[in-house]
């Protein structure tokens, strides 16, 4: 279950057993929602966000800061989905320190 990212609290990672469409679990202060990535003609053509059955969900507050996070980051929440899941190579975490705008 790899993390790929850290950033002010949230912990957005991969479980190791994956399935379609490509998306990131997102995990703060013991909440947890999911953000799925549609992809059409190699872009992001949208973010849906769901809840995980048996987990309390992050506040909508929350969803919004990381649904913007998502956005921002989703091209390379793609590549590392890809390389993790199609291409099997270890992804690495990043720590973002700078607050979004």
């Amino acid at each position: 279950m790899p993390d790929i990212y850290r950033y002010f609290g949230f912990v957005f990672f991969f479980h190791s057993n994956e399935h379609d469409p490509i998306h990131v679990h997102v995990q703060h202060d013991h909440h947890e929602s999911v953000f799925e990535i549609l992809m059409e003609n190699g872009a992001v053509s949208n973010i849906n966000v769901r809840d995980k059955k048996g987990v309390p969900p992050l506040s909508s507050k929350e969803k919004r800061q990381a649904e913007a996070f998502v956005r921002e980051y989703a091209d390379n929440i793609v590549a590392k989905w890809v390389n993790f899941f199609i291409k099997k190579k270890r992804v690495v975490c990043t720590t973002i320190k700078k607050r979004m705008k």
